[in-house]
């Protein structure tokens, strides 16, 4: 599903909303997850999951096409773990 269906389907389930509205809320929720990541925070969604952010060091690579060396600086990375409600509904089908 992408952002705009994601808008088409609430649209449906609200239809007291508009769009516009809509996917204002859609990109705060996302901008908000984005901004707690930044700052080193996690965000519990109960029964849905938890996104938290994890670092990776700087290290020696390789280029697989000339396979020279190549630096890669240390960052940050997004992480997703599904919650067991989630799982849960998920396997039952």
């Amino acid at each position: 599903m992408i952002r705009s269906e994601l808008v088409e389907k609430l649209s449906v389930d609200h239809p007291h909303l508009s769009r516009a509205e809509l996917a204002k809320v859609i990109d705060l929720f996302f901008t908000s997850i984005t901004e707690q990541l930044r700052e080193g925070g996690r965000v519990e969604l109960r029964d849905f999951g938890i996104f938290s952010g994890r670092s990776r060091t700087a290290r020696i690579s390789r280029n697989p096409r000339s396979g020279a060396q190549v630096q890669v600086t240390a960052k940050r990375l997004p992480h997703f773990k599904c919650g067991k409600a989630l799982a849960k509904r998920i396997n039952s089908c």
